[in-house]
């Protein structure tokens, strides 16, 4: 069972609650004011493949909004293809 601690202790203890969930497996439900506001537990496998999943779509909303100001700002009458197929004539 997950141990609880306040987010005061949290804050004054960081490095040694880190380092027990590190090394020991340690899981903490933090807690504000006495209600659970976050669980802190060790890293998993299945973590891997969240966080890069999550890291590609950020970068894909980013390329998206690129698009969307690129679009807005066009001011040629030719598509972005047509001016590079005559760059390579």
């Amino acid at each position: 069972m997950a141990e609880t601690i306040g987010i005061r202790d949290l804050k004054n203890n960081t490095s040694r609650i880190v380092q027990a969930v590190r090394e020991e497996a340690v899981e903490y439900v933090v807690t504000m004011r006495g209600e659970p506001v976050a669980v802190i537990r060790p890293w998993q496998a299945e973590d891997v493949g969240m966080y890069r999943m999550a890291s590609i779509e950020e970068e894909i909303e980013e390329m998206r909004l690129l698009a969307q100001e690129v679009a807005a700002a066009w001011v040629s009458p030719n598509s972005g293809v047509e001016l590079v197929e005559e760059q390579r004539r």
